[in-house]
């Protein structure tokens, strides 16, 4: 099973960017969809963006226009770039192979260590 590294976390101010990665241990071809989750002290963990094996992409109302997903399928890497960032997007993140069943896609396979992202002044 492949496993998914995430990287790129850190301190940055309101407004500001960071650029989020996930690392694989092995080819991503197989996996047909790939998200990213972030979870808040005291919230429950939720997918903010996903992409499938045709790039298609999809965004939580709470990051659209300001998050983009992508995928590196020769470098076996995605990432999260993420701009104008606020103080409700700290959080850890999170990558994960995603799962389609009954019209949803779900977590599949075992959590990582996540990336710690604090937006604050």
């Amino acid at each position: 099973q492949v496993q998914l590294v995430e990287s790129g976390g850190g301190l940055v101010q309101p407004g500001g960017s960071l650029r989020l990665s996930c690392a694989a241990s092995g080819s991503i071809l197989s996996i047909n969809a790939i998200g990213w989750y972030r979870q808040a002290p005291g919230k429950q963990r939720e997918l903010v963006a996903r992409i499938s094996s045709g790039v298609v992409t999809v965004y939580a109302d709470s990051v659209k226009g300001r998050f983009t997903i992508s995928r590196d399928n020769a470098k076996n890497t995605v990432n999260l770039q993420m701009n104008s960032l606020k103080s409700e997007d700290t959080a850890v993140y999170y990558c994960s192979p995603l799962t389609y069943y009954g019209g949803e896609y779900f977590h599949s396979g075992s959590w990582g260590q996540g990336t710690q992202v604090t937006v604050s002044s």
